[in-house]
């Protein structure tokens, strides 16, 4: 198993402790819908790159939001699945942070508003991004990427690893802070219960329990750590050390290298659910931004040969 340690610098952790600061008292995010409006305004507050145009648009019968840089690779994408436990968070809320993975991959992202739960409970969500995938074919699209955050990650994965779907062109996969197992049953949920401002083991189990809608946590078309990784293309994954899900990103990877996948993660030094967003606060955040950047641009690169599909 490939994990990667970095030490938290003394900046990072001044920065980390006034945040810390901030979430002190407040209470874990809920996910519900009347917490969308609230998470949005935080998620957008990303101030948006200066190259990137952004337009709205739909692919595969699911709308979105296109992040285009200038000069991108016409026949490479990154469809983007964003987070929020499958209830809450929107493409346009993301689409500032987005653009930012989409201008160093140099190929056009586009952020799905993919189905959320309890309006659309599980498998809808599952069902948008098969047709998201064959929605991007038929633009002619060559070389795909997935890349995505907290549930959107995990959704990612299970589109790869539920064996349910093909996944033709998909190139490989980033996931920053993976929810993956949907019973909370890792160890970090009880090691990492007090580092972790943002989640608990108990809101998690409220947001799958609102997902799944009455569908049991074993049902394949979720699986992804007892799932297929046979055909799986390349994972890269950055994941806090200071977060309630960081074994799940730990045991994907550990069954990954089992199956004889490549699967890298990133564990930072006390870094918190995904931190990755707050590269204009952390150095961390911004070499983490950095490498999944160069990690997407060599995927979809013109020269790249290989191709994943089943």
């Amino acid at each position: 198993m490939s994990v990667i340690k970095h030490e938290i610098s003394s900046s990072d952790a001044g920065a980390l402790q006034a945040m810390r600061a901030m979430f002190a008292g407040a209470p874990k995010l809920k996910f519900e819908p009347a917490s969308r409006a609230a998470f949005d305004e935080i998620i957008a507050r990303t101030p948006p790159p200066e190259t990137v145009r952004f337009e709205q648009g739909e692919v595969g019968g699911v709308p979105g939001w296109w992040c285009r840089p200038k000069h991108a690779d016409d026949k490479a994408v990154v469809l983007y699945l964003h987070g929020g436990g499958y209830v809450i968070g929107s493409a346009a809320a993301y689409r500032n942070f987005v653009g930012h993975i989409a201008e160093r991959a140099g190929a056009a992202a586009f952020v799905a508003d993919y189905a959320l739960a309890p309006e659309r409970p599980f498998p809808a969500a599952t069902n948008d991004i098969r047709a998201l995938h064959e929605g991007l074919l038929a633009h002619g699209y060559e070389r795909i990427a997935l890349c995505g955050d907290s549930a959107g990650a995990g959704l990612a994965l299970s589109f790869l690893t539920g064996g349910t779907a093909k996944s033709d062109r998909i190139l490989g996969v980033v996931a920053m802070s993976p929810w993956i197992d949907l019973s909370v049953s890792g160890e970090s949920m009880a090691s990492r219960a007090d580092e972790d401002p943002l989640l608990s083991r108990a809101t998690l189990a409220e947001a799958a329990a609102t997902y799944l809608g009455g569908h049991r946590v074993e049902d394949p078309r979720l699986a992804t750590l007892d799932g297929d990784f046979s055909r799986m293309p390349p994972v890269r994954i950055h994941v806090g050390d200071a977060e309630v899900l960081l074994d799940d990103s730990l045991r994907f990877a550990r069954k990954a290298e089992q199956a004889g996948r490549s699967c890298e993660v990133h564990v930072w030094e006390g870094m918190t659910h995904v931190f990755p967003s707050s590269f204009a606060m952390l150095h961390a955040a911004a070499e983490a931004l950095e490498d999944i950047g160069m990690f997407l641009a060599g995927l979809l690169a013109r020269s790249s040969g290989q191709v994943h599909g089943s």
